[in-house]
């Protein structure tokens, strides 16, 4: 899986957890970036994510992430 098939699923996932088509995220994508994303929609987004790609965060990681480029880093390490 390449880093654009990540960020494709990526959008989907965003797309559906914050209600809104028009999100496009980018590695800089940061919670700063979509009104939404507040503390409950972050446990939301990353539950889907790992549902998506079939694959569970460390608590560290989801801690520590600071933008979706790093997300997608993870991703991409795991699959």
């Amino acid at each position: 899986m390449t880093m654009e098939d990540i960020f494709e699923g990526l959008n989907k996932v965003f797309r559906d957890v914050f209600d809104d088509e028009d999100i496009i995220v980018t590695a800089e994508t940061t919670s700063e970036d979509i009104e939404d994303w507040d503390s409950l929609e972050h446990i939301n987004l990353i539950v889907a994510v790992e549902k998506k790609f079939g694959m569970k965060f460390s608590m560290g990681e989801v801690t520590t992430m600071k933008n979706v480029g790093e997300m997608a880093e993870i991703i991409k390490s795991r699959i």
